[in-house]
């Protein structure tokens, strides 16, 4: 949509963070005490994750103008085999044949569903580091998320931890754009700014609830990011269809189809 109404996506990205970050603070039950925060196990790593959400998305534009969106898309969707793998070495989680199968399909899936030609993905050996930081920029986030969720972050903290991480975004965000300011390069526009409070609260929930996924007890993190990545694949392909008229091709329609039994696979292996 932003691509439809020629919205600017930095501008909306920053606007997003900013709005996230709010909606985290309001969600926060507690007193808002900010000398504590600052002494927080978690805090530190909230700069840094707020730090690779901006590179992610810089390298993500870079990788599109490089290499074309399918293959942005395949490389931040493939990333989930990152915290997947982590999930089963470091914390031991289970490794059923079908939990397996699930997932090498879904990898299959993604890369299926992403492609918009009939020829396949191609891409230049000297462009190939965009789409590479991308894949590990993306597997980073989901398996920090983890990691501080499970030994940092405890329940009542979740709200308070995703605001930081979004405020460290919206900080950085923020000093681009005033870069660009002072080099006037800069517009500012109405739109960008309700683009970015559009996408700003179901961004902040969507972490939010992604944490609060992790903490289920029946549910291995492996488990919650297969799912969690195939869905939304599958969701913004059927609303890629009905709402902005996209085209698919027999390649997308059998990722589909393997979306859907992967989900299927790895969740009767609960």
């Amino acid at each position: 949509m932003f691509s439809k109404y020629k919205v600017d996506t930095l501008q909306a990205i920053v606007v997003n963070y900013i709005v996230a970050s709010t909606s985290g603070f309001i969600a926060y039950q507690k007193p808002i005490e900010v000398s504590k925060i600052g002494e927080s196990s978690w805090f530190y790593a909230t700069i840094i994750l707020g730090l690779v959400f901006i590179l992610v998305f810089n390298l993500m534009a870079i990788t599109t103008q490089k290499n074309g969106l399918s293959v942005a898309a395949v490389a931040s969707k493939m990333s989930v085999a990152i915290p997947v793998v982590f999930g089963i070495l470091v914390y031991k989680e289970s490794t059923g044949f079908l939990k397996i199968s699930g997932i090498l399909i879904a990898l299959i899936a993604v890369y299926l569903t992403s492609v918009k030609n009939t020829s396949g993905i191609s891409i230049k050996t000297q462009n190939l580091i965009f789409p590479l930081l991308v894949f590990l920029g993306g597997g980073i986030i989901d398996t920090s998320l983890k990691f501080m969720e499970k030994n940092h972050v405890t329940e009542e903290e979740t709200a308070l931890f995703s605001a930081c991480i979004f405020g460290s975004a919206a900080v950085i965000g923020i000093c681009i754009l005033s870069y660009k300011l002072f080099k006037k390069t800069l517009k500012i526009a109405p739109k960008n700014i309700i683009a970015g409070i559009c996408l700003g609260i179901p961004n902040y929930f969507s972490i939010y609830f992604l944490i609060q996924a992790l903490r289920n007890d029946t549910l291995d993190s492996s488990t919650v990011f297969i799912i969690n990545n195939v869905a939304i694949l599958l969701l913004s392909t059927i609303v890629g269809v009905l709402f902005f008229k996209e085209k698919l091709i027999q390649k997308n329609w059998l990722g589909i189809i393997l979306a859907i039994i992967s989900i299927l696979l790895v969740t009767y292996s609960i």
